[in-house]
């Protein structure tokens, strides 16, 4: 039995529904992600399928004392209190010790203050607590808006695993490709009210998509023809009132019908980036940048230069500094001094930051300030004007915004009833109207729907100017970075007269994307050894021979492991395989157990496998 269902479910709020007569059920065991352009009405099934809003018809249907959460995209306004209050209301009753405890653990994997009063948090730490909320207490059933927005890289892998470890039903909305490869068991998409579910992985769903719309194309070619057709014989006239003609009348009423009632898929945004007049080669020089505040370190002894044409990616924990660094390298002027703030030895801000002639830039922030929520769409992008000049051409404002799919009365509304989707979309709008040559960019994936990231990626492949993004989206920094600076710890430096030991961040440069940074970064030594003990111990476990036993397995895994993929590879056919799953209940769930059971005997194989090559590769 399904532990929650929506049956002939039908939601609009005016125009074209929502949600139009959807069947759709959730089973014990299901990793479901829900994918759909922006604005197709993703979070608002998740708000119906957690009963906080009504259908106009149809059923939402829960299994018995089930325990439901949702994250929501959105903070709501009237939570307040303690962050340990609002995640674990109940964790004052000795009953629930066990509960209070594994809240407190999530609370410290996403830097959380417990104690810390809610309203003066941050909008992207207040979604951190929610997403606490949402995973403590052992819920049946998880709904997730976005969960790895405002997560660094370090708290996206330990929710990838968590997810995998303890919550055993959820289904997410997200865009993050590298997060729902390796979390979706079950891809479901809401395209124009309607749910079609996959029953596959991502990259299986991207291939029979695509080979779904192509059949629809041509589908709906032959229904136009055979349309076109009939309404030439009807111009015609009937000329007699037989039986034959009667029925192809009946039947040209119907695919008259037929074709009124077709909901054209969403578009494809239409973006392109307004570019200036080229830079100087060095667009930006940073010489030996330190930055901190008070006693506090951020940035230490930071050197880089920065070249037309770059795309410079910007990897670190939330709260390292990054958009501290981007502000820093696009200020001139630094290091000028605070206000009561001397420079020198000892100072807080030191080093010089110098720019490339002809500088142009268009910035975009993570929490969209840029916007004002009181205005309208339109009036955001040209301020009370009517038309934009893009490229030396002059264009009407409306027009302008239906190339990123908001329609001419979504242009007149004000930016406060948008999703988040299409907040950042409007941003990313008002940003490509602006002439520039280094771009900035702060988060940019955040809310984006698949399609739109996938032509923003292009449009910035294409851009000639220098790009510099922060960003924790794998796939996206794999696709565009041609560089990345990665915040990494620094064990401490003496000589710095504001440095502790063991605290500060050092900058490193890497080539690549984020996979070439995983590959080459540079590890910090293990603060647990002694400065004074020896480079090496002949007795250490690390430079020992492997024994008889480790060789023979050694020799055994490459075989081992192709075996053990084989079998991976058949199970992953049976569950892509629709028909599959009209086999009895308990092989399809013997099948799913079986996959995943695999995948976590490969992943431990491969690192005992990596262990073993590194010993036998070791000195003796």
């Amino acid at each position: 039995m399904a532990l929650l269902s929506l049956k002939n479910v039908s939601l609009s709020y005016g125009g074209n529904p929502l949600l139009d007569d959807v069947e759709f059920h959730i089973e014990k065991g299901d990793r479901i992600c829900l994918l759909g352009v922006n604005g197709t009405g993703k979070s608002t099934m998740l708000r119906v399928l957690a009963g906080e809003s009504k259908p106009d018809s149809g059923q939402v249907i829960r299994s018995s004392g089930i325990r439901i959460t949702r994250l929501p995209q959105q903070v709501p306004t009237h939570l307040c209190g303690r962050v340990l209050d609002i995640v674990c209301p109940d964790h004052e009753n000795p009953d629930l010790s066990r509960e209070a405890l594994e809240a407190q653990q999530i609370l410290s994997r996403l830097d959380l203050d417990p104690e810390a009063d809610f309203s003066t948090l941050s909008g992207g730490t207040r979604r951190r607590v929610l997403l606490a909320q949402a995973l403590a207490g052992a819920p049946d059933v998880v709904l997730l808006d976005e969960p790895t927005n405002h997560l660094d890289l370090d708290s996206i892998a330990w929710l990838e695993a968590y997810l995998l470890r303890r919550c055993k039903t959820f289904l997410f909305i997200s865009h993050d490709r590298a997060f729902l490869r390796r979390i979706a068991s079950r891809v479901v998409e809401l395209d124009r009210g309607h749910l079609s579910d996959w029953n596959c992985d991502y990259d299986t769903f991207l291939r029979r998509k695509e080979e779904s719309l192509q059949a629809e194309s041509l589908q709906w070619n032959r229904m136009d023809k055979l349309l076109e057709k009939e309404e030439a014989w009807r111009r015609r006239g009937v000329k007699a009132r037989t039986v034959r003609n009667q029925g192809r009348l009946r039947a040209l009423e119907a695919l008259r019908a037929d074709r009124s009632q077709r909901r054209q898929r969403t578009g494809t945004v239409q973006m392109s980036i307004q570019e200036a007049n080229r830079t100087g080669q060095v667009v930006i020089k940073a010489d030996k940048v330190t930055f901190g505040y008070g006693q506090t370190p951020l940035i230490r002894n930071f050197s880089t230069v920065i070249n037309r044409g770059d795309r410079i990616g910007i990897i670190g924990p939330n709260g390292c500094g990054k958009t501290t660094l981007l502000n820093l390298l696009l200020d001139s002027s630094f290091p000028s001094p605070l206000e009561g703030e001397g420079q020198g030895e000892g100072s807080r801000r030191a080093g010089i930051v110098k720019h490339g002639t002809n500088l142009q830039i268009a910035y975009s922030d993570q929490l969209r300030a840029q916007l004002d929520e009181s205005k309208s769409l339109a009036e955001n992008i040209v301020q009370g004007k009517e038309f934009i000049m893009l490229q030396g051409v002059k264009r009407h404002v409306i027009g302008y915004l239906e190339d990123f799919l908001f329609s001419p009365d979504r242009a007149r509304q004000p930016v406060s009833v948008l999703s988040g989707g299409e907040r950042n979309r409007l941003l990313l709008a008002r940003l490509f109207a602006q002439p520039s040559n280094v771009m900035v960019l702060d988060e940019p994936t955040n809310d984006l729907d698949l399609d739109t990231l996938d032509l923003l990626e292009e449009q910035l492949d294409a851009y000639t100017g220098t790009v510099l993004v922060v960003s924790h989206d794998r796939a996206f920094l794999n696709n565009i970075a041609t560089s990345v600076l990665v915040f990494e710890k620094h064990p401490g430096d003496q000589t710095d007269p504001w440095l502790k030991p063991d605290e500060g961040w050092y900058i490193n440069d890497y080539v690549g994307g984020y996979d070439d940074w995983i590959a080459r970064r540079v590890l910090p030594p293990d603060p647990n050894i002694s400065e004074k003990a020896p480079a090496t111990k002949p007795e250490s476990p690390a430079r020992r021979k492997l024994s008889f036993k480790e060789r023979r397995e050694l020799e055994e895994f490459p075989s081992r492991i192709e075996a053990m993929e084989e079998e991976q590879t058949q199970w992953h056919a049976c569950l892509a395989d629709p028909a599959f799953f009209k086999k009895p209940k308990a092989e399809v769930t013997r099948a799913t157990e079986r996959s995943e059971a695999l995948a976590r005997e490969l992943e431990i194989a491969y690192k005992r496998w990596e262990s073993l090559e590194a010993l036998a590769a070791s000195p003796a």
